[in-house]
């Protein structure tokens, strides 16, 4: 028997993430139920806009980490920049569309997928060398505090030493439904991942793991009861399933 098609289907639909399988099915209920075909037109454009806007910025390279400190001020102030532009235009689109019925976005899923801002909030803040963080590991308990009050929820950052990355610290940062909190890990080689955790409306069904590659970054994403939960990564695909493996068995 088929698994019903649910909102995250059709996200990944639009961003043409489905396997062939899948594809065939979504593609068959969408037959079914016409209906839902503007939205996912809507969410297709709102994406193209999205590339069209920010990728020139996305797209540079990541810089030495031994460049000019002017420099990588510069380069860092831009990414920061696209990451607030991704967000804010994200939101606009998705408020816009919220005045036509047809085209109405389902309540947890509206505006940009969890995966792009992950990807991007992760571009943005792993190569900072100085400031990566804005509560480091150091303060592991304030950190705590602050994240799951502004979120509304006990927070623990997991533990992923035996996989050889030690916690850096975390952020608070603006998400699409409130506050989102990032969590940043780095090895030995200097490696580094990010845990995005974003809140869900209430009704937000929970998701297996899910995987995206977001200009050469990798993500591995799940939503759990009032969480959606991205990791993002530059390891491989096998090894952030490990990863990511690990850090949902400490849910």
């Amino acid at each position: 028997m088929n698994a019903p098609i649910s909102d995250d289907d059709l996200h990944a639909y639009a961003d043409n993430r489905l396997d062939a399988a899948r594809l065939t099915q979504v593609e068959g209920w969408l037959a079914a139920h016409p209906e839902h075909r503007g939205q996912v037109d809507a969410w297709r454009s709102q994406s193209a806009r999205l590339h069209r806007a920010y990728d020139a910025v996305l797209d540079q390279p990541v810089p030495a980490r031994l460049m000019p400190a002017a420099n990588q001020s510069r380069w860092f102030e831009m990414r920061r920049v696209a990451f607030v532009g991704w967000l804010m235009l994200g939101t606009v689109i998705g408020f816009m569309l919220r005045g036509e019925p047809a085209r109405q976005a389902p309540p947890a899923q509206a505006g940009v997928s969890l995966p792009h801002m992950a990807a991007v909030a992760h571009a943005v803040y792993t190569p900072e060398v100085r400031h990566p963080v804005e509560v480091g590991a150091d303060q592991e308990a304030h950190l705590v505090g602050w994240l799951s009050k502004r979120l509304g929820a006990e927070l623990k950052p997991p533990r992923l030493d035996e996989a050889g990355y030690r916690l850096v610290g975390g952020r608070l940062l603006p998400g699409e439904r409130g506050e989102v909190a990032q969590f940043m890990y780095e090895n030995a080689a200097k490696n580094r991942l990010t845990l995005y955790v974003q809140p869900q409306a209430a009704q937000a069904a929970d998701a297996s793991f899910r995987y995206a590659n977001e200009k050469g970054i990798d993500v591995f994403y799940w939503i759990d009861g009032r969480f959606g939960y991205a990791l993002s990564g530059s390891t491989g695909r096998e090894d952030m399933l490990r990863l990511a493996t690990l850090v949902y068995r400490q849910r």
